[in-house]
C-alpha cells in the first residue's frame, strides 16, 4: 500500500533493504536498455514475498547505473542507493568482503583491516538507511538483509522510530573469539541491536551474537531475547554506560533456516524440455557411467580445492575409473576484482588442468569445468542427470544449493554429500554427512555415494525431500515476519499503557 500522489515520494508499508537490488540492467535487441529479474539466491528466496506483499526494494542497482530515479519492476517499486567506483572498491570489495567475509567465515583466509573501508561502510550504510526512511509509511515494516547493512538497523532506528525493523544475516555469525578481532565490533553489535528481529541461519550463529552482546555491551540476555536499554547513564559505579533496572526494548535474536521455492523447481524438473535435456547431458558424457556434480560461486569458503583433491586421489589411487566416472564443476565468477579471488580462480584451474592432464583421455575429460553462470533450467537439469551431488563448504550460512538438488529429484534418486559445516545439514540429515578437511573421510564417502544401491538412495532421498517441502522459503518468511508482527503489535501495546498511564496520572 503506498501513500502519496508522487510516484518518486511514494511511501510503502514493507520495504526491503538489500545491498543489490532485485533487478540487473541490460540492452534489449534494439539497443534500449531495460531491466530484468536478477538469479540472485536473495531474490529468488524474497520474489514470493514481495509478489504476496507488494512493497519497495532498497539497494545499489550496479556499475554503470548513477542518476537512476526510482522505477517499478513486476509489482516491486525499485529505489537505486547510488555508489561511487570509489565506495564499490571501499565498502564493498574492501570492508564487506575483504574484511567482514573472511571474518565472518572462521578466518579461511586472513581478514583485512582497514579504516579507510570502515568509513566508507559507515557512510554507504547511512546512505541505505536514509534512503530506506525516505521510502516507509509511518509504522511500516522495513527488513534489512546481510553483512554488507548491518549499521543501517541502528541508524534507522535513530532516523525513525516508529518502524519495525527486521534483519536477517544470510551467512555465519562468528564464535566471540573471532568476532573480538574486528576492531569496530562494538559498533556492529550496536547497529544490529537497532532491529526488532534478527535472524540467523542457525541456533549457533544466534548463540554467538548473543555472547558478543553480553561481551560488549553488557545488556541482559535470555535465551532468544535482548533488552536493550532505553536510558544512559554514566555516573560512576555504573557498567556499559546504562541504567540497570531501567526500562528496556525487547529485541529477538533467533534462527530462521533460509530455504527454497521447493515447488518451483520441482515443477521444473518435471518439464519435458528440462527432463530431455538432462538425457543429453548423460549421453554426452558417455550414457552408463557415474556423473558428480558441484556448483559453486569462486570462493574459498565452498571447499572446491578440497573437492579436487579428493577427486584426483580417487583417481591416482585406482578407486576410480576416469572412464566411467566423470566430475562436473561448475564455479560461477565471483568477486573477481579481489585479489584473493584472483588467486583461487588460478589455483582452481591448475589443479583442474592437472587431474585431466594426468588422467583424461581422448573425448573424455576427467573433469569437465565450467567457469559461468547458468540459467535456472540448465541447472535443474544438470541436476537431475547427476548420480551425486558434491558440496563439501568449508562454512556456509545455509547452502541453497543442496536444497535445490533435493527439490529437483522427484524420482527419488541421486545422493548429497553434505559439509557438516553448511546450515543445510541441520535438515537433511540423511545426507552423506562429512567433514571437507577430513580428505580421506571425503574420499571414502564418495566411494559410498558412487557405490549406494538404489532402495538405499531412494529412502534417504524421501526422507531430505519431505524435509525441504515442509520447510520452504515461504514458511521462512512467513516466520520472520509473524515475529515481526508480534514485535510492532508489543510495542503498540506498550506505547498506549504510557499513554493510559499518563492520563491515569
Amino acid at each position: 500500500m503506498t501513500s502519496g500522489t508522487n510516484q518518486s515520494e511514494a511511501r510503502f508499508d514493507f520495504v526491503v533493504v538489500a545491498n543489490r537490488l532485485p533487478v540487473d540492467r541490460y540492452t534489449t535487441a534494439e539497443g534500449e536498455p531495460g531491466w530484468r529479474t536478477s538469479p540472485g539466491g536473495l531474490v529468488t528466496a524474497l520474489t514470493p514475498v514481495m509478489e504476496r506483499l507488494g512493497g519497495a526494494w532498497v539497494g545499489w542497482a550496479g556499475a554503470d547505473t548513477e542518476g537512476i530515479s526510482p522505477f517499478t519492476h513486476n509489482g516491486t517499486r525499485i529505489v537505486p542507493v547510488p555508489l561511487s567506483a570509489e565506495e564499490v572498491e571501499s565498502y564493498y570489495e574492501g570492508f564487506s568482503n575483504d574484511t567482514l567475509w573472511p571474518l565472518y567465515h572462521d578466518v579461511i583466509a586472513p581478514p583485512t583491516y582497514h579504516r579507510e573501508w570502515w568509513d566508507s561502510y559507515v557512510k554507504v550504510n547511512r546512505r541505505f538507511a536514509e534512503a530506506a526512511a525516505e521510502t516507509a509509511n509511518e509504522r511500516a515494516t522495513v527488513w534489512v538483509h546481510d553483512y554488507q547493512l548491518q549499521l543501517v538497523p541502528g541508524m534507522l532506528r535513530e532516523l525513525r522510530p516508529d518502524l519495525t525493523i527486521g534483519f536477517f544475516n544470510h551467512i555465519p555469525f562468528p564464535a566471540y573469539g573471532l568476532f573480538s578481532q574486528l576492531p569496530w565490533r562494538t559498533q556492529i553489535i550496536e547497529g544490529l541491536l537497532g532491529a526488532d528481529v534478527i535472524g540467523f541461519q542457525r541456533v549457533a550463529d544466534a548463540s554467538n551474537f548473543t555472547r558478543a552482546v553480553r561481551r560488549l555491551v553488557g545488556y541482559e540476555t535470555k535465551g532468544t531475547s535482548v533488552y536493550v536499554p532505553l536510558e544512559s547513564d554514566s555516573s560512576p559505579g555504573q557498567t556499559g554506560g546504562y541504567r540497570r533496572g531501567g526500562p528496556t526494548r525487547h529485541v529477538l535474536a533467533k534462527h530462521f533456516p533460509i530455504s527454497i521455492d521447493s515447488a518451483s523447481f520441482e515443477a521444473l524438473a518435471r518439464t519435458p524440455e528440462v527432463q530431455a535435456r538432462a538425457a543429453e547431458i548423460r549421453s554426452d558424457l558417455g550414457g552408463s557411467g557415474k556423473i558428480l556434480f558441484g556448483v559453486d560461486r569462486l570462493d574459498y569458503t565452498k571447499g572446491i580445492r578440497h573437492r579436487l583433491k579428493a577427486y584426483g586421489e580417487l583417481l591416482a589411487d585406482g578407486r576410480i575409473d576416469p572412464a566411467d566416472v566423470t566430475l562436473i564443476q561448475v564455479a560461477s565468477p565471483s568477486r573477481e576484482r579481489v585479489e584473493t579471488y584472483r588467486q583461487l580462480r588460478d589455483e582452481i584451474e591448475l589443479t583442474v588442468g592437472r587431474i585431466n592432464g594426468d588422467f583424461g583421455q581422448i573425448g573424455h575429460s576427467a573433469v569437465h569445468y565450467l567457469h559461468h553462470g547458468y540459467p535456472r533450467e540448465e541447472m535443474v537439469a544438470l541436476y537431475l542427470a547427476s548420480d551425486v551431488m558434491l558440496v563439501t563448504a568449508l562454512r556456509d550460512g545455509m547452502n541453497l544449493v543442496a536444497k535445490e538438488y533435493v527439490a529437483t529429484r522427484f524420482d527419488q534418486d541421486g545422493v548429497l554429500v553434505l559439509s557438516e559445516f553448511a546450515g543445510a545439514s541441520d535438515d537433511l540429515t540423511q545426507a552423506l554427512l562429512i567433514n571437507p578437511h577430513d580428505i580421506e573421510g571425503l574420499k571414502d564417502t564418495i566411494m559410498t555415494a558412487i557405490n549406494m544401491p538404489q532402495p538405499e538412495r531412494a529412502k534417504r532421498m524421501k526422507s531430505m525431500r519431505k524435509k525441504v517441502r515442509e520447510n520452504d522459503v515461504e514458511r521462512w518468511s512467513t516466520a520472520f515476519l509473524a515475529e515481526l508482527e508480534r514485535s510492532a503489535a508489543a510495542r503498540l501495546d506498550e506505547a498506549r499503557g504510557h499513554r493510559v498511564g499518563a492520563e491515569q496520572q
